[in-house]
């Protein structure tokens, strides 16, 4: 009996390693420009020198673009990089002033403006707020097996990640804290796709995006 818990950590541990050996798919600091993203409005988003850094900013809250069905307004999408496994991890600071949903979003398995996964990392968690979600031809909808009561948005910079496993399913979020996840799903519509960043409808600057993961096949 005592061997089926050490067998299990095992796995464990080498399922974590795993994930960590995922091979860069690319690291943008910004320091060229954003060539590489597409912002839903691209009026509301530029590359600018912010106390010290070089950032991505999403700088106007309310932009032109109307989603096909209720979700973020605010995205940037990565032009390319349609990826399986993966692990996206961000610097983030949000520019809006407090209250209750003042967010930031990271997207995944992007296959076009109707479908797609996000996460929302919002101040004060509900049905709508601080979740994940997935966008499936209708109105985004929660599919999170946990969350927190809220992420603590301040005006400092904050780490977020997220990574996903496409044979288990298997979603894991992180905020900050890169070894235990704050939000988990488990879903397999979408099983490749591209990545993103910004905001359901507040305003965030970016800097230090790193994609490890799987290119998608035809991609290679």
């Amino acid at each position: 009996m005592p061997r089926l818990p050490i067998a299990f950590m095992l796995l464990m541990l080498c399922a974590t390693s795993a994930r960590a050996e995922l091979p860069i798919v690319f690291h943008d600091l910004f320091d060229k420009g954003a060539e590489q993203w597409s912002p839903m409005d691209p009026d509301h988003w530029k590359v600018v020198e912010k106390g010290g850094r070089t950032v991505f900013s999403h700088f106007e809250k309310q932009g032109k673009y109307k989603p096909p069905h209720r979700s973020p307004v605010n995205i940037a999408v990565r032009k390319g990089g349609d990826v399986t496994d993966f692990q996206l991890t961000a610097k983030v600071l949000s520019t809006h002033k407090d209250y209750g949903h003042r967010d930031a979003c990271l997207v995944f398995g992007y296959q076009d403006p109707a479908h797609f996964y996000y996460v929302h990392f919002g101040k004060k968690t509900d049905d709508h707020a601080n979740q994940i979600f997935i966008v499936d031809n209708a109105a985004r909808i929660k599919i999170s097996t946990k969350t927190t009561p809220g992420t603590p948005w301040d005006d400092q910079w904050h780490t977020l990640r997220v990574t996903r496993d496409v044979t288990s399913g298997a979603i894991e979020v992180f905020f900050d804290d890169l070894e235990s996840p704050v939000m988990t799903a488990n879903n397999k519509r979408f099983l490749h796709g591209r990545v993103g960043m910004g905001s359901f409808d507040d305003t965030t600057d970016w800097d230090s995006i790193e994609l490890r993961g799987h290119v998608q096949q035809s991609e290679r």
